[in-house]
């Protein structure tokens, strides 16, 4: 699907505020609701747009230490891949599962936990338990300096 001008001000704003009435996304771009709708269920259907969520305060959950952990495999299988994959998807505290190249870690998880006592518990009786995890690297995370959930869609002008 090739983008226009309109599409891309639709994405900014949906990214920005998810819950704009049809109605309030229109006036905001300057179309009418009806083009406006179409072009929103077009990029529904591309797959462009995959869903709206709402954004959680971690730590007014209870959830205030975030770690960055760099995980080792001890082959790399396809097999061992997807076992591993399979195993932190299912893992709640795990926000993030990056597979990486060019580094001494096969992959790179951002967690978050309640506290160093459920980060423990994660730690060895969850992530080191999965089969072909031969070693990780912690770090913690004194202060989250940018975080963004929204993507840079190429507005002209910005």
């Amino acid at each position: 699907m090739k983008l226009d001008n309109y599409d891309r001000r639709i994405l900014a704003e949906l990214q920005a505020d998810g819950r704009l009435s049809n109605q309030d996304l229109a006036d905001r771009i300057g179309l009418s609701p009806s083009p406006c709708l179409r072009r929103v269920r077009a990029l529904e259907d591309a797959g462009i747009i995959t869903g709206y969520r709402a954004l959680v305060d971690a730590k007014r959950l209870g959830l205030n230490l975030m770690a960055i952990l760099s995980i080792s495999m001890d082959r790399h299988t396809p097999e061992r891949f997807a076992g591993f994959d399979a195993a932190v998807a299912a893992m709640p505290e795990v926000l993030e599962c990056l597979l990486l190249t060019g580094r001494d870690a096969d992959y790179q998880l951002k967690v978050v936990v309640r506290d160093m006592e459920h980060y423990q518990e994660l730690l060895l009786e969850r992530i080191t338990r999965i089969d072909g995890v031969s070693g990780v690297h912690s770090s913690f995370v004194l202060r989250q300096v940018v975080e963004r959930t929204s993507l840079p869609v190429g507005l002209k002008g910005s």
